[in-house]
């Protein structure tokens, strides 16, 4: 057994976001994933076969669901879960500090 933190070794900014698996297992894995002020490309939408509990650990960001013209603001401490195929985008992240994301993607029984 060896013990990590999720806070050791964050860049202090990067042009594209980090992702950095943890943890997988069959049917689900986990990754931390660091932003520094990325959105979604104009357009794009995420549209994963996998659903995906999220939690935002540090920083902020904003978060935008088809159909939805309300933009979901993250802060620390904040999670959700994002069904399966439930389009969303990220229409922003904090440019002044890295916004760190703990990602569980899975599949969700009968799926």
């Amino acid at each position: 057994m060896r013990l990590k933190n999720i806070f050791v070794d964050l860049p202090e900014k990067a042009e594209e976001e980090q992702f950095l698996p943890l943890l997988a297992a069959p049917n689900m894995r986990v990754e931390r994933i660091v932003s520094f002020g990325q959105a979604s490309p104009p357009g794009f939408w995420h549209d994963q076969d996998e659903a995906e509990w999220v939690i935002l650990l540090a920083g902020s960001a904003g978060l935008r669901f088809e159909g939805h013209d309300e933009v979901l603001t993250l802060a620390p401490g904040d999670y959700l879960e994002i069904a399966a195929h439930r389009r969303h985008r990220v229409e922003w992240t904090d440019d002044s500090l890295p916004t760190v994301w703990l990602a569980v993607h899975f599949r969700a029984e009968g799926a």
